[in-house]
Protein backbone atom coordinates (compact mmCIF):
# COMPACT_ATOMS: atom_id res chain seq x y z
CA UNK A 1 0.00 0.00 0.00
CA UNK A 2 0.92 3.03 -0.88
CA UNK A 3 2.33 5.93 1.89
CA UNK A 4 -0.38 8.46 2.24
CA UNK A 5 1.25 12.29 1.97
CA UNK A 6 -0.12 15.61 2.69
CA UNK A 7 1.74 18.17 1.12
CA UNK A 8 1.50 21.54 3.03
CA UNK A 9 3.07 24.11 0.39
CA UNK A 10 3.15 27.68 -0.30
CA UNK A 11 4.06 27.07 -4.59
CA UNK A 12 6.51 28.65 -5.62
CA UNK A 13 7.71 26.94 -8.29
CA UNK A 14 10.13 24.78 -6.14
CA UNK A 15 6.83 22.97 -4.62
CA UNK A 16 6.06 23.18 -7.69
CA UNK A 17 8.82 20.40 -8.72
CA UNK A 18 7.85 18.86 -5.01
CA UNK A 19 4.32 18.12 -6.24
CA UNK A 20 5.02 16.98 -9.40
CA UNK A 21 7.49 14.61 -7.64
CA UNK A 22 4.66 13.16 -5.22
CA UNK A 23 2.19 13.02 -8.24
CA UNK A 24 4.88 11.17 -10.18
CA UNK A 25 5.81 8.54 -7.72
CA UNK A 26 3.80 5.49 -7.47
CA UNK A 27 5.20 4.59 -3.90
CA UNK A 28 3.00 7.85 -2.38
CA UNK A 29 -0.50 8.78 -2.47
CA UNK A 30 -1.06 12.49 -2.23
CA UNK A 31 -4.28 12.97 -0.19
CA UNK A 32 -4.08 16.70 -0.32
CA UNK A 33 -2.18 19.63 -0.50
CA UNK A 34 -2.27 22.81 2.00
CA UNK A 35 -1.58 26.04 1.39
CA UNK A 36 0.21 28.69 3.48
CA UNK A 37 1.69 32.20 2.15
CA UNK A 38 5.26 32.36 2.20
CA UNK A 39 6.87 32.79 -1.42
CA UNK A 40 3.94 35.27 -2.30
CA UNK A 41 0.81 35.57 -0.81
CA UNK A 42 -2.35 32.87 0.26
CA UNK A 43 -4.43 34.07 -2.49
CA UNK A 44 -1.36 33.27 -5.20
CA UNK A 45 -0.34 30.17 -3.09
CA UNK A 46 -3.71 28.57 -3.43
CA UNK A 47 -4.56 29.66 -6.69
CA UNK A 48 -1.24 27.95 -8.23
CA UNK A 49 -1.67 24.45 -6.43
CA UNK A 50 -5.26 24.37 -7.69
CA UNK A 51 -3.66 25.60 -11.48
CA UNK A 52 -0.76 22.79 -11.07
CA UNK A 53 -3.28 20.15 -9.97
CA UNK A 54 -5.68 20.78 -13.24
CA UNK A 55 -2.69 21.00 -14.99
CA UNK A 56 -1.57 17.52 -14.74
CA UNK A 57 -5.55 16.19 -14.25
CA UNK A 58 -5.53 15.82 -10.85
CA UNK A 59 -8.24 17.65 -9.56
CA UNK A 60 -9.48 14.88 -7.58
CA UNK A 61 -6.99 16.04 -4.60
CA UNK A 62 -8.35 18.49 -2.69
CA UNK A 63 -6.85 21.20 -2.08
CA UNK A 64 -6.95 23.66 1.75
CA UNK A 65 -6.55 26.96 2.28
CA UNK A 66 -4.33 28.20 5.39
CA UNK A 67 -2.79 30.86 6.66
CA UNK A 68 -2.13 34.22 5.34
CA UNK A 69 0.14 35.87 7.72
CA UNK A 70 2.88 34.46 10.38
CA UNK A 71 1.94 34.45 13.90
CA UNK A 72 4.02 37.72 14.68
CA UNK A 73 5.45 38.76 12.12
CA UNK A 74 4.76 41.22 8.94
CA UNK A 75 4.83 38.62 6.25
CA UNK A 76 8.21 38.50 3.87
CA UNK A 77 7.86 37.12 0.71
CA UNK A 78 9.93 35.75 -2.12
CA UNK A 79 8.29 37.16 -5.54
CA UNK A 80 11.85 38.01 -6.47
CA UNK A 81 12.88 34.76 -6.31
CA UNK A 82 9.74 32.77 -7.63
CA UNK A 83 8.47 35.31 -10.26
CA UNK A 84 5.50 37.53 -9.59
CA UNK A 85 2.51 35.92 -8.16
CA UNK A 86 4.92 32.77 -7.18
CA UNK A 87 5.73 31.75 -10.69
CA UNK A 88 7.61 32.91 -13.52
CA UNK A 89 5.91 34.08 -16.66
CA UNK A 90 6.76 31.02 -18.73
CA UNK A 91 5.68 28.65 -16.02
CA UNK A 92 2.46 30.91 -15.42
CA UNK A 93 1.32 30.92 -19.22
CA UNK A 94 1.46 27.58 -19.80
CA UNK A 95 -0.92 26.36 -16.37
CA UNK A 96 -4.56 26.53 -16.92
CA UNK A 97 -6.89 29.27 -15.06
CA UNK A 98 -8.56 26.71 -12.01
CA UNK A 99 -11.82 25.27 -12.38
CA UNK A 100 -12.23 24.17 -9.11
CA UNK A 101 -11.81 25.98 -5.78
CA UNK A 102 -10.03 24.90 -2.04
CA UNK A 103 -12.40 22.63 0.15
CA UNK A 104 -14.45 24.70 2.58
CA UNK A 105 -12.31 23.28 5.26
CA UNK A 106 -9.52 25.24 6.42
CA UNK A 107 -6.24 23.79 6.33
CA UNK A 108 -5.46 23.23 9.95
CA UNK A 109 -8.90 21.14 9.92
CA UNK A 110 -7.85 19.12 6.94
CA UNK A 111 -4.72 18.68 8.47
CA UNK A 112 -6.05 17.18 11.85
CA UNK A 113 -8.50 15.15 10.05
CA UNK A 114 -6.22 13.43 7.94
CA UNK A 115 -4.15 12.33 10.48
CA UNK A 116 -6.73 11.06 12.42
CA UNK A 117 -8.01 9.13 9.30
CA UNK A 118 -4.33 7.94 8.48
CA UNK A 119 -2.65 7.98 11.33
CA UNK A 120 1.22 6.54 11.33
CA UNK A 121 0.08 5.59 7.73
CA UNK A 122 0.37 9.09 7.32
CA UNK A 123 3.55 11.82 6.18
CA UNK A 124 3.40 15.49 6.40
CA UNK A 125 5.99 17.41 4.02
CA UNK A 126 5.65 21.17 5.24
CA UNK A 127 8.00 22.49 2.30
CA UNK A 128 6.90 26.68 3.29
CA UNK A 129 6.56 28.19 6.69
CA UNK A 130 5.55 26.59 9.36
CA UNK A 131 2.44 28.30 10.34
CA UNK A 132 -0.10 25.76 9.51
CA UNK A 133 1.50 22.93 11.25
CA UNK A 134 2.23 24.48 14.15
CA UNK A 135 -1.15 25.46 14.44
CA UNK A 136 -2.50 22.21 14.00
CA UNK A 137 -0.30 21.31 17.01
CA UNK A 138 -1.54 24.61 19.32
CA UNK A 139 -5.36 22.26 18.34
CA UNK A 140 -3.78 18.98 19.13
CA UNK A 141 -0.74 18.61 20.90
CA UNK A 142 -0.84 14.66 19.90
CA UNK A 143 -0.75 15.16 16.16
CA UNK A 144 3.08 14.27 15.67
CA UNK A 145 2.22 11.15 17.96
CA UNK A 146 -0.30 10.23 15.35
CA UNK A 147 1.32 10.44 12.09
CA UNK A 148 4.50 8.76 10.64
CA UNK A 149 6.59 11.62 10.23
CA UNK A 150 6.32 15.72 9.92
CA UNK A 151 9.19 16.21 7.27
CA UNK A 152 10.25 20.59 7.13
CA UNK A 153 12.15 22.58 4.67
CA UNK A 154 13.73 24.78 6.18
CA UNK A 155 16.94 25.79 8.13
CA UNK A 156 20.81 26.31 7.82
CA UNK A 157 22.72 24.08 10.76
CA UNK A 158 26.24 24.05 9.45
CA UNK A 159 25.74 26.56 6.49
CA UNK A 160 24.27 30.38 6.06
CA UNK A 161 21.14 31.00 5.68
CA UNK A 162 19.24 32.32 2.49
CA UNK A 163 17.71 35.69 3.42
CA UNK A 164 19.76 36.61 6.28
CA UNK A 165 23.33 35.17 7.16
CA UNK A 166 21.77 32.93 9.76
CA UNK A 167 18.34 32.04 8.47
CA UNK A 168 16.65 30.00 6.08
CA UNK A 169 13.42 31.92 4.32
CA UNK A 170 10.78 29.19 5.64
CA UNK A 171 11.93 29.66 9.08
CA UNK A 172 12.60 33.64 8.73
CA UNK A 173 9.34 33.73 7.97
CA UNK A 174 7.11 32.35 10.83
CA UNK A 175 10.04 32.00 13.55
CA UNK A 176 7.69 31.22 16.24
CA UNK A 177 5.93 28.72 14.28
CA UNK A 178 9.05 27.05 13.61
CA UNK A 179 10.22 26.98 16.69
CA UNK A 180 6.94 25.99 17.63
CA UNK A 181 7.29 22.56 15.76
CA UNK A 182 10.94 21.71 16.30
CA UNK A 183 10.39 22.21 20.28
CA UNK A 184 7.17 19.87 20.07
CA UNK A 185 6.89 17.89 16.90
CA UNK A 186 10.02 16.30 16.44
CA UNK A 187 10.42 16.91 12.94
CA UNK A 188 12.94 15.40 10.19
CA UNK A 189 14.60 18.77 9.40
CA UNK A 190 15.82 19.19 5.61
CA UNK A 191 17.42 22.49 5.28
CA UNK A 192 20.46 24.44 3.07
CA UNK A 193 22.93 22.08 4.12
CA UNK A 194 21.57 19.37 1.97
CA UNK A 195 19.19 21.52 -0.67
CA UNK A 196 22.36 23.87 -1.76
CA UNK A 197 24.73 21.21 -3.00
CA UNK A 198 22.13 19.17 -4.33
CA UNK A 199 21.84 21.05 -7.83
CA UNK A 200 20.27 19.63 -10.48
CA UNK A 201 23.02 19.91 -13.60
CA UNK A 202 21.80 21.77 -17.05
CA UNK A 203 21.18 18.40 -18.60
CA UNK A 204 18.59 17.61 -16.66
CA UNK A 205 15.96 20.51 -17.72
CA UNK A 206 17.12 19.73 -21.38
CA UNK A 207 16.05 15.94 -20.48
CA UNK A 208 12.80 17.31 -20.78
CA UNK A 209 12.87 20.58 -23.41
CA UNK A 210 10.70 19.64 -26.01
CA UNK A 211 8.83 16.22 -24.60
CA UNK A 212 5.31 17.65 -24.55
CA UNK A 213 3.30 20.87 -22.44
CA UNK A 214 4.57 19.21 -19.14
CA UNK A 215 8.58 18.68 -19.99
CA UNK A 216 8.57 22.11 -21.08
CA UNK A 217 7.20 23.26 -17.99
CA UNK A 218 9.67 21.45 -16.16
CA UNK A 219 12.51 22.38 -18.21
CA UNK A 220 10.86 25.87 -17.73
CA UNK A 221 10.95 25.94 -14.11
CA UNK A 222 14.62 24.13 -13.97
CA UNK A 223 15.65 26.97 -16.18
CA UNK A 224 14.27 29.94 -13.85
CA UNK A 225 15.59 28.08 -10.99
CA UNK A 226 19.38 28.19 -12.47
CA UNK A 227 18.94 31.66 -13.14
CA UNK A 228 21.56 34.23 -11.28
CA UNK A 229 20.38 37.96 -9.33
CA UNK A 230 21.35 39.23 -12.77
CA UNK A 231 19.12 37.10 -15.24
CA UNK A 232 21.96 34.43 -16.43
CA UNK A 233 21.63 31.51 -16.61
CA UNK A 234 24.35 29.20 -13.87
CA UNK A 235 26.60 27.10 -15.34
CA UNK A 236 26.21 24.62 -11.65
CA UNK A 237 22.39 24.01 -12.43
CA UNK A 238 19.03 24.40 -10.63
CA UNK A 239 18.23 25.15 -6.91
CA UNK A 240 15.61 22.71 -5.95
CA UNK A 241 15.19 23.11 -2.17
CA UNK A 242 11.73 21.40 -1.71
CA UNK A 243 12.56 18.64 -4.43
CA UNK A 244 15.30 17.52 -2.41
CA UNK A 245 12.87 17.10 0.81
CA UNK A 246 10.77 15.19 -1.55
CA UNK A 247 13.41 12.82 -2.72
CA UNK A 248 14.29 12.13 0.84
CA UNK A 249 10.42 10.86 1.26
CA UNK A 250 10.49 9.15 -1.89
CA UNK A 251 14.61 7.24 -1.69
CA UNK A 252 17.30 7.09 0.55
CA UNK A 253 19.70 10.06 -0.78
CA UNK A 254 20.21 11.96 2.88
CA UNK A 255 22.10 10.99 5.80
CA UNK A 256 20.44 12.02 8.68
CA UNK A 257 21.11 12.23 12.78
CA UNK A 258 19.06 12.92 16.32
CA UNK A 259 20.03 16.61 17.48
CA UNK A 260 19.04 19.09 19.75
CA UNK A 261 17.76 22.21 17.97
CA UNK A 262 15.99 25.64 18.84
CA UNK A 263 14.89 28.42 16.40
CA UNK A 264 15.91 31.96 17.16
CA UNK A 265 13.05 34.42 18.07
CA UNK A 266 14.32 36.93 19.58
CA UNK A 267 13.49 39.34 16.60
CA UNK A 268 17.21 40.36 16.01
CA UNK A 269 19.43 40.31 13.32
CA UNK A 270 19.34 36.24 14.31
CA UNK A 271 15.93 35.72 13.98
CA UNK A 272 14.73 32.57 12.32
CA UNK A 273 18.25 30.91 12.89
CA UNK A 274 18.66 27.83 13.27
CA UNK A 275 20.37 26.61 16.71
CA UNK A 276 22.05 23.24 16.31
CA UNK A 277 23.49 21.87 18.92
CA UNK A 278 26.35 19.92 17.06
CA UNK A 279 28.55 19.26 20.29
CA UNK A 280 25.84 18.51 22.61
CA UNK A 281 26.94 21.62 25.47
CA UNK A 282 23.33 22.12 26.42
CA UNK A 283 22.92 18.54 27.63
CA UNK A 284 19.79 18.57 26.47
CA UNK A 285 17.97 15.11 24.39
CA UNK A 286 17.63 15.49 20.60
CA UNK A 287 14.03 16.83 19.67
CA UNK A 288 14.19 16.44 16.24
CA UNK A 289 15.81 14.26 13.25
CA UNK A 290 18.28 16.50 10.75
CA UNK A 291 19.65 15.78 7.19
CA UNK A 292 23.22 16.57 7.35
CA UNK A 293 24.82 14.82 4.25
CA UNK A 294 23.40 14.63 0.49
CA UNK A 295 24.12 12.08 -1.43
CA UNK A 296 23.86 13.76 -4.41
CA UNK A 297 23.65 11.52 -7.57
CA UNK A 298 21.13 9.18 -5.93
CA UNK A 299 19.11 12.49 -5.05
CA UNK A 300 18.93 13.62 -8.67
CA UNK A 301 17.90 10.32 -9.70
CA UNK A 302 15.01 9.98 -7.31
CA UNK A 303 13.98 13.62 -8.45
CA UNK A 304 13.93 12.59 -12.32
CA UNK A 305 12.67 9.43 -11.85
CA UNK A 306 9.81 11.34 -10.51
CA UNK A 307 9.27 14.10 -12.18
CA UNK A 308 9.50 11.90 -15.48
CA UNK A 309 6.37 9.21 -13.72
CA UNK A 310 3.83 12.28 -15.20
CA UNK A 311 5.18 12.13 -18.39
CA UNK A 312 2.89 9.62 -19.83
CA UNK A 313 -0.36 11.24 -21.32
CA UNK A 314 1.32 15.12 -21.61
CA UNK A 315 2.46 15.12 -24.93
CA UNK A 316 0.27 17.82 -26.22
Amino acid sequence: MAEKLLLDVDPGIDDALAILMALGNDDVEVVGLTTVMGNTTIENTTKNALALLEFVYRTDIPVARGAGRPFADELVMAEYVHGPGGMPETVREALPEPSTKPIDQNAVDFILEQADEYGDDLTIAAVGPQTNIALAMALDPTLPDKVSDIYQMGGALKTTGNVTPQASFNFYVDAAAAARVVQDGWPTTVGLDVTEPAYLPPEARERFRGRGTYGDVVADILEYKAQGPDGTVAEGGSITSDAVVLAGILGDPLTYEEAYVEIDTTGGPSNGATVYDEHGVYENPPNCTVALNVDIKQCHEVVMSSLEGLMPGQNS
